[in-house]
Formats: C-alpha cells, sequence, structure tokens
C-alpha cells in the first residue's frame, strides 16, 4: 500500500473540512474555551461555539485551509495553529483540514 504525504493528502482539488481544536489556553478565557474543544468549519456553516475576536482572525486561515491553500512554511500540511489575538489570556487553536467536507457545496 502506497502511503500519501500530508501535502497530498491535505492540498488537492476537493475542498476539505476544518476543524479548530483548542490545544492550549491560559489565564481567563471570557468565552471559556478549553482544551480539547472543537469547531468545525464547512460550506453550510460553523458547528460548535468560538470566540467572534478568534473567529475574526481564524477566518481568512480557514477559508484558505477549506480551499487547499498550500503554505511553504508548514512541516504538516493538513494543520496549522493559530492563536486567539488576547494576548494576556491566550487560546491556541489547531486547524485540522485532514478530513473531507461531509456534504459538498452545489453550483
Amino acid at each position: 500500500m502506497i502511503q500519501m504525504s500530508n501535502e497530498e493528502k491535505c492540498v488537492g482539488k476537493e475542498p476539505r473540512k476544518v476543524i479548530a481544536r483548542v490545544i492550549s489556553q491560559e489565564g481567563y478565557c471570557a468565552i471559556g474555551h478549553k482544551i480539547g474543544d472543537e469547531i468545525e468549519f464547512e460550506h453550510f456553516g460553523v458547528k460548535g461555539d468560538i470566540c467572534i475576536n478568534a473567529l475574526f482572525t481564524m477566518l481568512p486561515v480557514v477559508y484558505a485551509m477549506m480551499h487547499n491553500a498550500y503554505f511553504p512554511w508548514s512541516e504538516d500540511h493538513c494543520k496549522e495553529l493559530h492563536a486567539c489575538p488576547d494576548p494576556k489570556n491566550p487560546v491556541v487553536f489547531e486547524l485540522d483540514r485532514s478530513l473531507p467536507m461531509d456534504r459538498k457545496a452545489s453550483g
């Protein structure tokens, strides 16, 4: 069986689902994010609660990952890290695009 590289697996022609997973949280998070929380992004919306500040800064990266952007600095082309913009109470998300979309948009 031939193993696909992460680049081949996660950067292609089909849109990808992106899951934001909290991997680190320090201090007080106003919305209450905690390690293990997951937010799912697809064409049809967002599943899960996410702080609006984190969402606004994360959305361009999520959209790029969803549509197969290639990040040359990335060691794992399936995943990227994204930090909440609050420097006193940082929440760090792992953005994972290793899964295909459950439903495809038409048109």
